[in-house]
């Protein structure tokens, strides 16, 4: 019995890690900080140093807290506005493909698309946070993984999020130096990569919420 106990357990704690590495793997492919690099050096052109690691830390902290909120109440939220767990799967499926093919595309996704603005922190809530830290390729990525599990596994992508905002501001922080190490053509492959990956999932979560509408095993 110890030993089939144990056994479990193993099994249990392999099936953690690949939940935390499947989630850690979209999120980084949605919210793709390399290929963001450009968009947050625009937003700060002419800031001193000081200045872009204050709107790097307000924007990762702003978007946490928005994606927090979502993951937690995201089950009101469907029920307030009557979304079914099949429609939200493939309308975000469709969301991330779109997003995914303009990656591959060459060309920034539309849902982070921006004006150029002035030069302030306010930029740290609106554009950065909303929509390109917090936009709506990262709610859905974040909603799907957290629909029908427990709290610990919520727990589990609250925490890989964080990590992401971690690494994000860390690498908006260090960006003037990251740009110089990496060429423009090797952040393109990234992107590129991060588009592919981003289309896969996209075709998954269409998949599977046909699989739910039709009652298809």
């Amino acid at each position: 019995m110890e030993i089939l106990l144990s056994n479990l357990n193993k099994i249990g704690m392999s099936k953690d890690i690949l939940f935390v590495l499947t989630v850690f793997t979209g999120l980084f492919a949605v919210m793709n900080p390399i290929a963001n690099l450009p968009v947050f050096l625009g937003l700060v052109e002419g800031a001193d140093q000081t200045t872009k690691k204050q709107i790097a830390r307000n924007g990762t902290i702003t978007a946490f807290i928005i994606i927090t909120c979502f993951i937690i109440f995201g089950k009101y939220i469907f029920e307030l506005f009557h979304i079914n767990i099949p429609s939200f799967k493939i309308a975000g499926g469709f969301l991330l493909f779109i997003v995914g093919f303009e990656m591959l595309q060459s060309k920034k996704p539309s849902t982070h698309s921006q004006d150029s603005i002035p030069v302030d922190t306010g930029v740290a809530i609106s554009p950065l946070a909303i929509p390109i830290l917090a936009g709506p390729g990262t709610i859905v990525t974040c909603l799907n993984y957290v629909t029908h599990v427990d709290i610990i596994h919520v727990s589990m992508v609250i925490g890989v999020f964080a990590l992401m905002s971690f690494l994000t501001y860390l690498t908006f922080s260090f960006s003037e130096i990251i740009v110089k190490k990496l060429s423009n053509n090797l952040i393109a492959v990234i992107g590129k990569l991060m588009g592919l990956i981003l289309t896969i999932m996209g075709t998954g979560m269409i998949v599977d919420g046909i699989k739910l509408a039709f009652n298809l095993s």
